[in-house]
């Protein structure tokens, strides 16, 4: 079951590169193999996996450039169930600069800018 899901999955982010939608894609090892760290004012505090108390985890991820929710709708309605079971898809917007309006200054913008750049460069 796993050989043909990975086919699947193989089959459908083909379609997604050659629609030229997708900027990133990644599956994520379980909890068990991952930590995470509690902010507290200053106080940081590092729980490792399993995170029992979790309902639904992050089992992986797409970064898509489409021009509307309802395109990554129908693009999320094409894929292969990703589990074995019953699953869900959550689908959500990236922050993009207008969307923090006046608190991203000019100065904040540039700043900004800058990093991307730089990040840009090493990679």
């Amino acid at each position: 079951m796993a050989k043909e899901m990975l086919s699947g999955m193989g089959k459908y982010n083909e379609e997604l590169v050659k629609a030229g939608i997708i900027l990133a894609g990644e599956g994520l090892h379980p909890s068990s193999k991952g930590a995470r760290v509690r902010f507290s004012g200053d106080k940081r505090t590092v729980i490792d996996g399993p995170f029992t108390e979790t309902k639904e985890l992050i089992a992986g991820f797409w970064m898509w450039q489409v021009k509307s929710m309802e395109e990554a709708i129908e693009w999320v309605k094409r894929c292969p169930n990703p589990m074995y079971s019953e699953s869900e898809i959550e689908i959500r917007r990236v922050f993009e600069p207008d969307d923090f309006g006046p608190s991203l200054t000019p100065e904040l913008r540039e700043a900004e800018e800058r990093l991307r750049a730089q990040s840009a460069t090493k990679q």
